[in-house]
């Protein structure tokens, strides 16, 4: 489908009035689902209290569609913008490709190293790219399933095998599981790991039914695809009993029982004051570390109440 698009014009500051420069910035999003439209919400209100009427940002959607994300950067890109905002990897990939002067800032990244294939990355992607991470910490993650489900044995590992950071944060929890001795079912590959693989939305509830009938505990880290299917796999996580760990809040509202979750709100708005200085030539984007914020853990009262499920000590309910 086409990308969607609409223009944010700020309210007026005396501050940047005075100075009489005017801004436009471009913000690709690769899809429309909670934490994305939360994070693009928070970098839209930060660069409104900072730079007031003196910015236009216009707000492109990709429509999950990463060829959109080339179209929707390339167009920024001609029109001239000051800065653009990826939000999500292959929009931040496609930005990165389709320009090496304008600045860019992505937000809702988990690995830029990984996203960017920068080997032993420092924390600071440098040239014209920085931002902000999404990640919380996989090892916690990890730690999650089996202080909610001691019992376990098999988790299955629910991502989209088009997302490099979605791969790259199963990995990880796999690693973690694997050296307390849970399995982490097997199916495409001869590794202890199960990897199913989202290739289209039309795949969510078979490869979800699977994961179900093979699992005792289902883990699904930040990934788009899942984020945009969290009823299709409640209707099947649900009836079969099986609980879910999600790497994020609006993953678990909808199908988890529990997250180690960042606010995206939050997440956008640092990612916005990042591109007030350097619009406002306070800061040299080359040198500007990609930033990260605390991680809360939560948890899904709706779903445990349907799972008969008693909350851990030290979470707090997910609003909703």
């Amino acid at each position: 489908s086409a990308p969607t698009s609409y223009t944010a014009v700020t309210d007026l500051t005396e501050d940047t009035t005075e100075s009489g420069k005017t801004y436009t910035v471009g913000v690709c999003q690769l899809v429309q689902h909670e934490a994305l439209d939360a994070a693009t919400q928070g970098f839209v209100d930060a660069l409104k209290e900072a730079l007031g009427d003196a910015v236009t940002i216009d707000v492109q959607n990709a429509s999950g569609d990463s060829v959109n994300c080339g179209t929707i950067v390339n167009g920024f890109v001609s029109k001239g913008v000051d800065l653009i905002m990826a939000n999500a990897t292959p929009a931040l990939t496609a930005a990165v490709s389709a320009t090496a002067d304008i600045p860019i800032l992505g937000t809702s990244i988990t690995a830029y190293g990984v996203a960017l294939d920068i080997d032993d990355f420092s924390g600071t992607v440098g040239g014209n790219v920085s931002g902000t991470s999404d990640l919380a910490d996989l090892q916690k993650q990890a730690q999650m399933i089996l202080d909610w489900f001691p019992e376990t044995k098999t988790v299955g590992l629910l991502f989209c095998s088009a997302e490099p950071n979605s791969r790259y944060q199963i990995d990880e929890v796999r690693k973690a599981l694997e050296a307390q001795g849970v399995t982490c079912e097997e199916f495409a590959f001869t590794y202890n790991v199960t990897w199913y693989a989202f290739n289209d939305t039309n795949d969510v509830t078979s490869v979800t039914e699977t994961a179900a009938d093979n699992s005792d505990v289902i883990y699904i880290p930040t990934d788009n695809t899942a984020a945009s299917n969290t009823e299709a796999i409640a209707n099947v996580l649900i009836p079969a009993g099986v609980p879910a760990i999600c790497g994020e809040e609006g993953l678990c509202r909808g199908c988890g029982v529990a997250t180690l979750s960042i606010s995206y709100y939050d997440l956008g708005v640092t990612t916005g004051k990042m591109a007030a200085k350097i619009l406002k030539g306070e800061a040299n984007i080359s040198e500007m570390p990609v930033e990260y914020t605390d991680a809360t853990p939560k948890y899904n009262a709706s779903i445990c109440d349907q799972l008969g499920i008693t909350p851990l000590d030290g979470y707090e309910a997910i609003d909703g």
